[in-house]
């Protein structure tokens, strides 16, 4: 067996020891500064990364680096209170390798969310957008061997972002009071932010908003054929017009990301009052 596998299967199995039996079936990513939506888990169990044998540990700003296991919105879940990048020196195996788990834990969707700079000039600071879909400038992380046991050699990528789970987003924020923005994704390696040239390039080729992770795990859900939900926290204007004393600041995103924390944990916990899991 491929030692990755045996990897996988392993840090899956240490995690169901943990959780007393629980069966999450809702897998979710906690990006930058949006960690507080674990607040709101109930009967919390945590699972530090550092015990996990093996597990990369998350260095981000805003990222404690913990699976939660726990109820929210009547489903059992597990959360990811920060992931791992590709900035931080992991290669795409580690990067992807949290998502595996919670896959061999027995999730049957995935929740993604990020914090990301808007190329749209009509996002603001404090915006969510739905992600519909993405482009990608990350190393693929299924390069290599193929997990057979996981997914096809070339899976599909017509629909990475599921189509009834956008709908629902879009109808639970009507409820709720608010609107979405709807865009596409922008991956980039990081960590030194956008030059203002490629915020425009990015904008003229289609993105809608820019960031440094989430797309890798996507594609490993997608390859083993879990339903994915994409949502992005607009934290910064990433416009190619700026003033001259102007700087990206990785804390003032973290800020504008928890101040947006609040409207995004409602979203998520009433949509996932209505999936059926």
């Amino acid at each position: 067996m491929d030692p990755r596998i045996e990897t996988i299967n392993r840090l899956a199995d240490i995690v169901k020891s943990r959780i007393a039996g629980r069966a999450p079936v809702l897998g979710i990513v906690l990006g930058s500064g949006l960690g507080k939506l674990a607040d709101v888990i109930q009967d919390p169990i945590v699972i530090p990364y550092k015990e996990l044998p093996g597990f990369p540990v998350s260095t981000a700003v805003g990222h404690k680096g913990n699976f939660i296991v726990g109820e929210l919105g009547g489903k059992t879940v597990i959360a990811m209170q920060g992931r791992i990048h590709f900035y931080e020196g992991y290669g795409m195996d580690k990067v992807v390798l949290p998502i595996r788990v919670m896959i061999g834990v027995g999730i049957r969707t995935l929740v993604v969310s990020n914090a990301a700079g808007g190329t749209n000039l009509g996002y603001h600071v404090g915006d969510l957008m739905i992600i519909r879909d993405h482009i990608n400038l990350l190393p693929n992380p299924l390069i290599g061997p193929n997990f057979d046991d996981f997914g096809p050699r070339f899976p599909d990528m017509t629909r990475p972002y599921d189509p009834a789970l956008i709908k629902l987003a879009v109808k639970v924020a009507s409820e709720l009071g608010f609107q979405l923005q709807q865009g596409v994704y922008v991956g980039g390696t990081g960590p030194s932010y956008e030059t203002p040239a490629e915020y425009k390039y990015f904008r003229s080729i289609g993105g809608d908003a820019v960031g440094m992770s989430t797309i890798p795990e996507v594609i490993v859900a997608r390859h083993a054929g879990i339903p994915v939900f994409g949502i992005s926290v607009i934290t910064n204007e990433a416009h190619d017009d700026y003033a001259e004393d102007y700087q990206n600041d990785g804390d003032d995103v973290v800020v504008a990301a928890n101040a947006a924390a609040e409207k995004m944990t409602a979203l998520i916990e009433r949509m996932i009052e209505n999936m059926q899991l």
